[in-house]
């Protein structure tokens, strides 16, 4: 059984840095595109961040946000099947659920939709 369990958020203040943790189990998910996605209340699950599938995290494709470039970084770590959201100079706007997601191909798609694997999510809440 593919799971996901995110970790890592919490409440932080505007500029300050966070990083998320996604550990995935069930299968090997280095051949797999994994990624994040989050969500404020009141709106659409929006894609922040997705890594392609690959035998090295860092000879995998990687798409970012327009939003995030320059601020988050995706990273996995295929040893400890392990996904990672490093976040910098967070904003206010960027309150909201964070969710690790995984899908069954190694392309990477900027949809929730082309997803078939979730997590349930941590809260990253960012003060002014």
């Amino acid at each position: 059984q593919v799971q996901l369990v995110e970790s890592g958020g919490g409440l932080v203040q505007a500029g300050d840095s966070l990083r998320l943790s996604c550990a995935l189990s069930g299968r090997t998910f280095r051949t797999y595109a994994t990624g994040w996605f989050r969500q404020a209340p009141g709106k659409e699950r929006d894609f922040v961040a997705v890594l392609g599938g690959g035998i090295e995290w860092s000879d995998s494709t990687t798409r970012y946000a327009d939003s995030v470039k320059g601020r988050f970084t995706i990273s996995r770590d295929n040893a400890k099947n392990m996904l990672y959201l490093q976040m910098n100079s967070l904003k206010p706007e960027e309150t909201a659920t964070y969710y690790c997601t995984s899908r069954s191909g190694s392309v990477i798609y900027t949809t929730d939709t082309s997803y078939e694997y979730w997590g349930q999510g941590t809260q990253v809440t960012v003060s002014s």
